[in-house]
């Protein structure tokens, strides 16, 4: 994947597996397939997949907050 910053990769997979939800609830409340919603939980696992992968022991869930400080503060 290259140089991809491992701490963007796990807040942008966070935030596309919370934001996920929503569509894969609509889609089984409207009875159809989601797959927009499989496809969009694919990526955000393979994403935070190569996070954990690249930086092996950093992340833990008391560090979630950390990192989209981190993220923010990078681009601001």
């Amino acid at each position: 994947m290259g140089n991809l910053d491992p701490d963007i990769c796990m807040a942008v997979g966070i935030v596309l597996a919370v934001l996920s939800v929503p569509s894969m609830l609509s889609a089984f409340i409207d009875r159809r397939a989601p797959r927009v919603a499989t496809f969009t939980v694919i990526v955000a696992g393979c994403l935070i997949v190569y996070a954990i992968q690249s930086n092996p022991g950093v992340y833990s869930i008391q560090d979630i907050p950390n990192v989209f400080i981190r993220v923010a503060a990078q681009f601001i």
